[in-house]
């Protein structure tokens, strides 16, 4: 079976994107893990089919695969990325897609396009409350998410210590991990265990909004605009606050790029 695909990435957070409205994608656990292995496959953190959506108010549907082959609700990273691949398939506005996950309906703003790259900005579902505890908080920003602020990053075992909370009964799906070092007034540095990739990642959307929001809600109440650092870029997280703990508007802001485009044979793998 000949697939063909394209690889896109965002802040160094990077996905097999796959178009299936004309031939659909046999999608399996074993398959996706298969194609998103680094060595022996295309290799990515993740890998996100475009469908045609049955909502009106939508231009396509996202569905979303961890590398493991497991389902994600959202990608913010991955959703940045999708949104460039549907402008490049011709799908939305020049300006502008919509489309579901399992999340919820999502808009993206392709803020400026050049050739194979954009600025995407990307709303994130609304958050509805966080939970605390001693020395961390947990929320949902599509994925759930485990913060704790530590004062050096670079001394974390984000390996070790990301791995052992991930599974944590604590968390009945499991969870997200990322540790916060604050860098000053409305910047943070972030890094982050991702779930279904069971590995820390150059960067995760999801995981800079909430550690975003977890800053606010714990430590600068004033700012609602934040520029999370992560090791593969630097994203723009901004948002209106409500009420404890609620946040709506939320826009995820940052870079998103095709690396290249291909055709694999699914039986080699």
């Amino acid at each position: 079976m000949l697939l063909d695909f394209a690889k896109y990435e965002g802040a160094g957070n990077d996905f097999i994107l796959l178009d299936s409205r004309e031939v659909p994608f046999p999608s399996g656990s074993k398959l996706i893990a298969k194609l998103c292995d680094r060595h022996f496959g295309i290799g990515a953190d993740g890998l996100m089919v475009l469908g045609a959506s049955g909502r009106a108010s939508c231009d396509c549907s996202m569905r979303y695969f961890n590398a493991d082959g497991s389902v994600g609700e959202m990608c913010g990273n991955g959703g940045r990325c999708f949104a460039l691949f549907a402008r490049h398939l011709g799908i939305g506005t020049s300006r502008r897609v919509t489309f579901d996950s399992l999340d919820g309906i999502h808009t993206a703003e392709l803020l400026e396009v050049r050739g194979s790259e954009a600025t995407v900005g990307l709303g994130i579902i609304r958050v509805n409350g966080i939970r605390t505890g001693e020395g961390w908080w947990f929320l949902n920003t599509g994925v759930p998410h485990y913060v704790e602020f530590v004062e050096r990053l670079d001394g974390v075992d984000v390996a070790g210590r990301g791995a052992a909370i991930r599974r944590d009964g604590r968390f009945k799906e499991g969870t997200n991990v990322n540790f916060v070092e604050i860098a000053g007034p409305g910047r943070i540095r972030v890094r982050t265990y991702e779930r279904g990739v069971e590995a820390e990642t150059l960067a995760c959307g999801t995981g800079a909004t909430a550690s975003a929001l977890v800053t606010n809600y714990a430590m600068q109440h004033d700012c609602t605009d934040f520029q999370v650092v992560m090791p593969g870029g630097t994203l723009g997280v901004a948002f209106v606050r409500e009420g404890d703990g609620i946040y709506d508007h939320i826009r995820l802001s940052g870079g998103a790029r095709r690396v290249f485009r291909g055709t694999i044979d699914c039986d080699t793998l």
